[in-house]
């Protein structure tokens, strides 16, 4: 499998830290390139955002019509909404994405994995079973990506895996993906014993500037004391 073709912003040389931000269905990832500058703050480490493109596929509930899309989404009941392969795919596309951020030196433990609304659901899929814990996850506007079977399994999630902080953020006026999936899932992994910080907002499927105020402040907890003062 070929790595996926990314836009990538520096905040400054020798990145020492990692955010590899997954769009959502039918966008690319110009999507959320523009919000480098509004999240990231003076005295902050050196970050690579990655904003990876996923695969060009045919999308049941459009009438099958070809766009970018993590996964072929084949109901808009959310029990069956995400089709099992296409998310297990996009999860190694993930993993492959993280590898060579190791690769080039930043090491697990310094690597945010994000997405909105599609690619959150991908990055809850792969954070829930990484044996290598991230620095964290950040889950808006979305959902857990699970059938029945896998839900019920979720007590099987690995330990290194519930220790990664998760972000989750959702519109309360949400018309594509319900605001009680968002709060379902924050349930869920509490219940795992994960860290969770939820947030809710008077919006439908959007990113608001109170939502990036609340993640930039989740980023400085996770940066800790790589931040530098003055």
């Amino acid at each position: 499998m070929s790595l996926l073709d990314c836009i990538e912003k520096e905040t400054g040389p020798s990145p020492e830290w990692s955010v590899i931000w997954l769009h959502g269905l039918g966008a690319d990832g110009n999507d959320f390139a523009p919000l480098v500058p509004e999240l990231v703050r003076p005295g902050w480490p050196a970050i690579r955002f990655v904003f990876p493109h996923a695969p060009v596929q045919a999308v049941t509930i459009n009438g099958g019509m070809r766009m970018r899309s993590w996964y072929d989404i084949v109901s808009f009941d959310l029990a069956g909404r995400a089709d099992a392969k296409g998310v297990d795919e996009s999860v190694g596309r993930v993993e492959a994405l993280i590898a060579r951020e190791v690769e080039r030196g930043t090491p697990a433990a310094r690597i945010v994995l994000a997405g909105f609304s599609q690619g959150g659901a991908v990055t809850l899929a792969a954070g829930l079973r990484r044996n290598e814990p991230l620095a964290g996850l950040v889950a808006l506007s979305t959902y857990l990506p699970l059938g029945t079977e896998a839900l019920a399994r979720l007590c099987d999630t690995p330990d290194t895996a519930r220790a990664q902080p998760v972000f989750i953020a959702h519109g309360q006026h949400d018309p594509v993906v319900p605001f009680a999936a968002g709060q379902e899932a924050a349930r869920r992994l509490r219940e795992l014993g994960m860290q969770v910080e939820s947030h809710h907002y008077p919006m439908a499927h959007q990113v608001c500037l109170e939502e990036i105020d609340h993640l930039r402040a989740w980023f400085a907890q996770r940066l800790g004391s790589a931040i530098h003062s003055g």
